[in-house]
């Protein structure tokens, strides 16, 4: 039994979910630890910390490089540790990681884990790249551990000197958290009246083919593309809908052009920000996620899970979340490709039906959330 004191950073509640789930129940009946949970203050922040089983610690990390935020950050959160008497810290994310590994390596904290998620300077130039380039090196290297989401990650962070490799760790074959394949993302056991209910709202029925994509609607995440393909296909099929559920943001805007086509398309359905997404898997036929950058799509294993094919691009750590023409197939960042992989399944569903059922197979195998949280708990020690 542990009987340790851990926090983790975060910069936004939007991942709580993605990032931890049950975990801190879980882990918390191996090892008898608390678990304080820092991040930027907001109501699903504290809403969920009863149900996760974390102390919520609020603080205000900022994704933009703010240094007067920051070093604000970095004092609050040095305090807590040294007021609570922290065994552990863990930062998620550059921003998040920076201000936990500096707070925590002046506090004199030992076990210092970096989570990194991904390449964040990867489509970045000039003097950003430089600076993001650098918020993630000195994360790495204040670091005692790295957590590197996929081997992808793994390779770009050890080619471009990000911290020393010996302190690189993969979990299981990639991933930070894995998913919930028994319960949240099982098919068999989405609640048929939620459903029905969402059916009704979106106006979509069981004769409609739905293209689906669930997360921020962003430039990065390939939507403009996505628009771009969607143009072509409505006209050639009358009975498909587009599903996108998540939030449009102003941070790396999509195209005026992609806002007026989801607003105005009666076919399109854009839900904005949803807590739980499970649900709305189950009203799609296939999953796209025409990104230009990734760590670890999470999102492409819960698609996967709920037995749907996966369409992804080869963005730094999707390559290992399908098996390609087993569990879905590759897409380029550009709408005739997107078009034309969406348009085999629209004219194949007995592979659109295998490659679905095999997708959940590969998951449940090999990112089942308690086979990573047994990981976590050995090589991480909390």
């Amino acid at each position: 039994m542990s009987n340790k004191k851990v926090l983790h950073i975060i910069t936004v509640s939007f991942v709580i979910n993605h990032f931890f789930g049950k975990q801190f129940s879980y882990l918390k009946e191996k090892t008898s630890n608390q678990y304080f949970l820092g991040c930027s203050p907001s109501d699903e922040f504290f809403q969920l910390s009863e149900s996760l089983n974390y102390t919520p610690f609020a603080v205000n990390v900022t994704r933009r490089i703010s240094p007067i935020t920051d070093l604000k950050a970095i004092f609050k959160i040095y305090k807590f540790i040294k007021d609570n008497n922290i065994d552990t810290v863990i930062g998620h994310t550059p921003k998040g990681g920076m201000v936990a590994m500096i707070a925590a390596f002046f506090a004199g904290v030992n076990n210092r884990v970096y989570f990194r998620h991904g390449i964040i300077y990867e489509t970045s130039k000039g003097l950003k790249r430089f600076l993001l380039k650098n918020i993630d090196r000195l994360s790495g290297t204040l670091a005692k551990k790295v957590v590197c989401v996929s081997n992808s990650v793994k390779k770009i962070s050890e080619h471009d000197k990000l911290n020393n490799p010996s302190k690189n760790i993969i979990l299981g074959l990639g991933t930070c958290n894995g998913i919930d394949t028994e319960n949240k993302f099982n098919p068999e056991k989405q609640d048929e009246y939620l459903i029905k209910d969402i059916r009704n709202q979106t106006k979509i029925t069981d004769k409609d083919f739905v293209i689906g994509y669930v997360g921020r609607l962003v430039k990065d995440k390939g939507i403009n593309e996505l628009i771009e393909a969607w143009k072509t296909l409505r006209e050639e099929y009358d009975h498909i809908k587009l599903l996108l559920v998540g939030p449009i943001e102003e941070r790396d805007s999509i195209s005026e052009e992609s806002k007026r086509m989801i607003e105005n398309d009666l076919r399109i359905i854009n839900t904005g920000f949803v807590l739980n997404a499970a649900p709305y898997f189950k009203l799609m036929d296939v999953f796209v996620l025409p990104t230009y950058r990734e760590g670890f799509p999470t999102v492409s294993l819960e698609a996967s899970s709920m037995n749907l094919p996966v369409l992804i691009t080869k963005a730094t750590g999707c390559t290992e979340s399908i098996i390609e023409n087993k569990t879905g197939v590759f897409i380029k960042n550009n709408a005739e490709d997107i078009r034309g992989k969406i348009e085999f399944y629209i004219e194949n569903p007995e592979m659109k039906q295998l490659h679905g059922d095999n997708g959940r197979s590969f998951v449940r195998e090999n990112f089942e959330e308690t086979k990573v949280w047994d990981i976590i708990h050995t090589k991480l020690g909390y």
